[in-house]
């Protein structure tokens, strides 16, 4: 049984420990952070000089190490794509049938499916695995079985995927589901009024959009306008699975696969929306923000959805003013226009995002990850056990130590900056002028400290 269920509907479902958690004074905390950031700047500006992994964003990278033999054939035959897709496809009809029949309860597994195993758990899946969610999209494997029965290609569409609209697509439905969870009343697992309409309304129209997109661009569409795809994708670059240029599976290092980001209009907006909305979500937590909306007189959805959509605009812009505010050879023939260096530095905020997600979510992630196991084995609450899992009890381990907690957080948020510092570098050096090289990043480093610093105060005081 959920808290909720016992102390009512004002209970947070997520979030993460304030200061009391933590082993040392707050202060002491974001110093050190920061520190640790300025400090890792200035070793990679003494002893990184040269690029080591950057291609300039083209998308071919460092060759890496070819599987096993075997191992690779099992990974790309036939039958084990096909198994992944079914598994998918099982599991999606298996949570309609739990969605819909299903009562009208947090005791139903589908928000928990929803908001916990599929948005928290693609950043453990896809950093482990890869491009996770693209193996397993129930959209992708439907539109694949319609494109077969009527036998046309389902690369091919009416018309041919505008690539200056790259993933704003995306950008966009990604801003609809944290909207879903961190805004609508209704999407929320607590409700005065039930809980279905809510998430009903958004899959119906998820899936809506996702296949008539698809009907009109072919799978292309799919690959740049789902959220769930997308997001994973962007997570698998920091995994060592990646393709060489003749597409054969290669082992490479996180930061060499990061550096494969093929840097498509729209990918500044998409981290924007990652980052903005869990600084959001710390944010709206905060004693501050509770008194700002107790002095609103108007509709409070409304003051919320502003406030999302500001923090998201606020940290795309000051991301993208950070990354132009460099000096750039303007005579040179290969010299890189600075309106593109925001989406080509863009790969830089994946590691801070992972970070942040870390730090935000683990608990809730394994606490509530346990209940929602628990309970998929008792979909309609009716005393069924079809998994076998719901006699187990959730381990509640990391509540009860919470200075390792906190610790963990903390160590999430700096390295999770430090690897984006790392990246960033990387790619200066490539894309920078010799003379810029240093004097270019400065903008970038004002602005990852602050990320730090704001970002660390937000795991003390939510």
């Amino acid at each position: 049984m959920f808290v909720a269920d016992l102390v009512g509907p004002m209970v947070p479902m997520h979030g993460f420990g304030g200061a009391k958690d933590l082993p040392v004074p707050a202060p002491l905390a974001i110093a050190g952070g920061t520190a640790a950031l300025i400090v890792s700047f200035c070793v990679l500006i003494l002893a990184w000089r040269k690029p080591r992994y950057d291609d300039s964003g083209s998308g071919r990278g460092a060759a890496g190490r070819p599987l096993p033999g075997k191992l690779a054939a099992v990974l790309d035959s036939p039958a084990y794509v096909g198994l992944l897709k079914v598994l998918g496809l099982a599991f999606t009809a298996f949570m309609v049938w739990a969605l819909v029949a299903g009562p009208d309860l947090t005791l139903n597994p589908v928000f928990g499916v929803f908001y916990v195993l599929l948005w928290v758990g693609l950043v453990p899946a896809s950093l482990l695995f890869g491009r996770f969610y693209r193996a397993i999209n129930p959209i992708r494997t439907v539109f694949g079985a319609l494109s077969w029965a009527l036998r046309v290609n389902p690369s091919k569409g009416v018309f041919t995927y505008p690539e200056k609209l790259g993933y704003w697509p995306a950008a966009v439905g990604l801003f609809a589901f944290v909207w879903q969870e961190l805004v609508n009343p209704r999407g929320n697992w607590i409700s005065h009024s039930g809980l279905h309409p809510g998430v009903e309304a958004w899959l119906a129209v998820y899936a809506m959009v996702m296949l008539l997109g698809a009907a009109v661009f072919g799978d292309t569409w799919i690959s740049r306008a789902d959220p769930f795809e997308v997001y994973s994708d962007l997570l698998a670059k920091l995994s060592p699975w990646g393709r060489n240029t003749d597409g054969v599976l290669v082992w490479r290092s996180p930061l060499a696969n990061l550096a494969t980001l093929v840097p498509r209009p729209g990918t500044v907006a998409v981290v924007a929306v990652l980052f903005g909305s869990t600084a959001f979500d710390s944010y709206k937590d905060t004693i501050r923000w509770v008194k700002v909306l107790s002095k609103v007189d108007s509709n409070v959805e409304l003051v919320n959805t502003a406030a999302l959509l500001v923090m998201c605009l606020v940290i795309g812009g000051a991301f993208a003013i950070a990354t132009m505010s460099t000096g750039i050879d303007t005579e040179a023939p290969d010299a890189v226009p600075r309106s593109r260096l925001p989406r080509l530095f863009a790969h830089s905020v994946i590691p801070i995002i992972v970070g942040y997600m870390t730090a935000h979510y683990l608990s809730y992630f394994v606490e509530q990850g346990q209940t929602t196991l628990i309970q998929l084995s008792d979909p309609m609450a009716d005393g069924s056990n079809l998994f076998g899992t719901a006699d187990y009890s959730v381990n509640y381990w990391l509540s009860t130590h919470p200075t390792f907690l906190a610790s963990t957080k903390v160590v999430a948020v700096v390295l999770g900056h430090i690897v984006g510092v790392v990246a960033a570098h990387d790619r200066a050096l490539t894309l920078l002028p010799k003379k810029h090289q240093v004097t270019g990043q400065i903008g970038l480093l004002v602005v990852m400290v602050f990320f730090t610093a704001s970002g660390l105060y937000l795991l003390f005081g939510a």
